[in-house]
């Protein structure tokens, strides 16, 4: 009997001595994640001429493979690429002429299809794109002779559907019924002809406030301005969603500013109502580029509201957040300025608390370059990056 408990003593020692116990874990990295936690990295017209413009075939197809390369590298799964900057496109379209982002003018013979070869490249490595399009800008210069006679807004200088704004640019008019149809046409266009996965809009809505002074007087229109313009864009957010839905798992999402007030005061985008009312948007993707400590508008207390106003079933809730901060100083932040200069596991922090909001699905990065560019990256810019991947493994 003796031998026996000796025996079975010997064994449990032997156990104890030589099978591993498991590891304690990272009480941050065991913080809930979001099932399929969406983790988006916004490429913008900007790097777009940095790694496309002038550059061979074989040097721009080597450049969309690194860039891919790092999306992945980085434990992200969601491009979100600039398609249309202006009122042009970076593949072959029937509509819009080809950009002056990738060609050395507007309207010239595309190299090859660049959001095919994004596409490809990106569905290879399991990461989702979404083809971001600038609703209203044709130009950023007010150079009207810049503009390719293959441009719909060529064809509609002088009317009220374009207006060239002194010291901004010439911009469409979100009032023009011409001009939505023409953007809508423009959508179907990309879902119908390419393998996206989405198709995303930023917060760039009313340019101005006098670009539909006209439309308003000629409609006759017996409600305010002020609803005038938020009907009109709601309308075309409406068309814009009808039109992404005809091709099947695809969904279409909008980056408003973070600041709520602003997208009613200055955008007219009445995101209370697409966060609130099925039909408008599949997701809202609010920029909040704010630290905790941003005196007028801490993040904590956005994503909150945030969080309250997404309140559809069929709505999800990301956050952009702003990489292009780290290691500068926020002026804009009051006595929070020095905020993203003084620390660096900021977007960590963020990305945390976000997972413990309801809403929640997932969050993107402004922008791509500040990930990968050291010519851009301050200190602080790696250190946060490193920091947030501590939460991405």
């Amino acid at each position: 009997m003796k031998i026996k408990v000796l025996s079975v003593l010997l064994i449990l020692l032997l156990l104890i001595l030589f099978v591993p116990t498991p590891k304690k874990k990272d009480p941050v990295k065991q913080r809930m994640v979001k099932e399929e936690e969406t983790r988006g990295v916004f490429l913008s017209y900007i790097e777009l001429k940095n790694y496309l413009y002038q550059k061979s075939e074989e040097e721009s197809k080597k450049n969309i493979k690194d860039i891919i390369t790092n999306i992945k590298k980085n434990n992200f799964n969601l491009l979100i690429l600039q398609v249309r900057s202006f009122s042009d496109a970076i593949y072959p379209s029937k509509i819009f002429p080809s950009s002056k982002v990738v060609c050395s003018r507007e309207g010239e013979e595309l190299d090859y299809d660049y959001l095919d070869y994004f596409l490809m490249l990106a569905h290879q490595e399991g990461i989702e794109v979404h083809a971001w399009i600038n609703l209203y800008r044709v130009s950023s210069s007010c150079d009207t002779s810049l503009l390719s006679p293959k441009n719909p807004a060529y064809h509609l200088l002088g009317t009220s559907s374009v207006d060239v704004i002194e010291g901004k640019g010439i911009y469409y008019n979100p009032a023009s019924e011409e001009v939505k149809r023409l953007i809508v046409s423009g959508v179907e266009e990309i879902v119908e002809n390419y393998d996206v996965d989405g198709v995303h809009v930023d917060d760039y809505f009313y340019p101005n406030k006098t670009i539909d002074l006209v439309s308003y007087e000629e409609s006759g229109e017996k409600d305010s301005l002020y609803n005038y313009r938020l009907s009109h864009v709601s309308d075309l957010m409406s068309r814009i969603y009808r039109a992404v839905h005809k091709k099947k798992n695809c969904v279409f999402g909008i980056s408003p500013q973070g600041n709520i007030e602003n997208n009613y005061e200055t955008e007219f985008a009445d995101v209370r109502k697409w966060g609130s009312s099925k039909g408008y948007v599949d997701y809202l993707m609010p920029q909040v580029y704010y630290g905790f400590y941003n005196e007028a508008k801490p993040y904590y207390e956005v994503v909150k509201e945030w969080n309250d106003l997404v309140v559809d079933p069929s709505v999800s809730l990301y956050f952009t957040l702003a990489l292009y901060k780290t290691g500068v100083v926020d002026s804009f932040a009051k006595s929070g300025a020095n905020e993203w200069i003084e620390e660096n596991n900021i977007l960590k922090k963020e990305v945390l608390i976000a997972r413990g909001l309801k809403q929640y699905k997932g969050f993107s990065l402004f922008r791509y370059d500040y990930l990968v560019n050291s010519d851009l990256q301050t200190e602080n810019t790696i250190l946060e990056i490193e920091n947030l991947q501590e939460v991405l493994d």
